[in-house]
């Protein structure tokens, strides 16, 4: 509590999976949700231009029927999405005001920096404009969401020292995988002094039924707790937390939730044991030993996504969803701009450039029977 002189309690409420009927937002079971939320003492709430329906239903569900002082808003602007001109992305931030009926947002955050995306945000000159609405008291505090390395990260930092907040993915499983590489990434904030807002604490859901080696541990540990619980609390026990986002999908989730963080006090030695002994089991689990160095993919021929490629068999591994995995192979090829597993012409370079020795040409190939087909 306290950070930026908000007082925000450790569990936000993310918007980006509300309940759904009839194919669209379910807002009556959306008023129950923000109703528990509230009457437990919780005051955060995350949307985005991008989440469709999601700032829609939350002007229903909390700005038409709470008085604005009572809680916080956050909404993000994505410059990367459809925008060909300054006017583009003044134009989302009109429309997050008129779809939230907010009158100001409490957070704004400039949306998923990293990779390709950051450049639009200097393009357009955001980072100026977006001072501009502070000034103007349509803003209260400027940060951004980030997904990519930690060197990245910096750079961003040290360029913008101006902005108040990063909104980071954090949890138990990623803490030391290096493909997302949570805890260097938190690490580079906090050294800058920047308060965190934690995303993805359950990873979309997936913690929720981790491997069943590792839900063993904390059924052994509590029980009566939920496996996700213990997600959560891994987060909101970092320090220099605003919040820990959360994005519940029903009431039974949101229930679940309020029954162990209404009355969160930090975890105890037995419990952050029970953590760590959660996450070397994780480790145990085999999966592709790729550390995103990328070496192989620079001397590709073919430019084919092979760490991507090689996350989402992880995930398929650790997870058993292969819908998941499909998506995440997309995500982590398609949507990068690499070609996938199906393109490798079996050359071998990538495996003489390969510091884990990895046998990547019998590799992709599994990806591409796995998740290609």
């Amino acid at each position: 509590m306290g950070y930026l002189g908000e007082e925000i309690r450790k569990l936000g409420f993310g918007l980006m999976r509300l309940p759904q009927k009839d194919g669209a937002i379910d807002v009556e079971q959306v008023k129950e949700m923000v109703d528990l939320f509230m009457d437990a003492g919780f005051t955060y709430f995350d949307t985005a231009w991008a989440y469709a329906g999601s700032e829609d239903a939350i002007r229903q569900a909390l700005v038409e029927r709470y008085p604005r002082e009572r809680y916080q808003l956050a909404t993000k602007n994505a410059a990367w999405i459809d925008c060909k001109s300054k006017e583009d992305v003044y134009a989302q931030f009109d429309a997050s005001l008129a779809q939230t009926g907010a009158g100001y947002f409490d957070f704004y955050l400039l949306h998923n920096l990293g990779e390709g995306r950051s450049h639009y945000f200097d393009d357009f000159d955001v980072w100026d404009w977006v001072q501009e609405k502070k000034k103007a008291g349509l803003i209260r505090h400027v940060g951004f969401s980030f997904h990519s390395t930690p060197e990245e990260l910096e750079d961003i930092l040290n360029a913008h020292p101006e902005m108040e907040f990063v909104q980071l993915q954090i949890n138990y499983a990623d803490w030391e995988n290096p493909a997302v590489q949570s805890k260097r990434c938190y690490e580079v904030a906090r050294k800058h002094g920047k308060p965190v807002i934690i995303m993805e604490p359950v990873k979309g859901g997936m913690l929720a039924t981790p491997p069943e080696s590792v839900e063993k541990i904390f059924k052994n540990a509590e029980p009566d707790s939920s496996t996700a619980s213990w997600a959560v609390r891994f987060a909101a026990n970092l320090e220099g937390i605003i919040t820990v986002l959360s994005g519940m999908s029903n009431t039974a989730q949101m229930k679940d939730n309020l029954s162990y963080m209404a009355s969160f006090q930090g975890l105890t030695g037995s419990q952050q044991e029970t953590l760590r002994q959660a996450q070397e089991e994780m480790a145990k689990i085999p999966l592709i030993p790729c550390t995103t160095c990328n070496y192989c993919a620079k001397v590709c021929p073919m430019d084919i996504g092979i760490s991507g490629s090689f996350t989402a068999m992880n995930y398929l591994t650790l997870y058993r969803d292969l819908g998941l995995a499909k998506h995440q192979e997309e995500w982590l090829v398609g949507g990068h701009g690499k070609k996938h597993a199906d393109a490798c012409i079996k050359c071998g370079k990538c495996e003489e450039a390969c510091p884990q020795h990895i046998k990547i040409r019998d590799r992709l190939a599994e990806v591409k029977e796995t998740l290609l087909a």
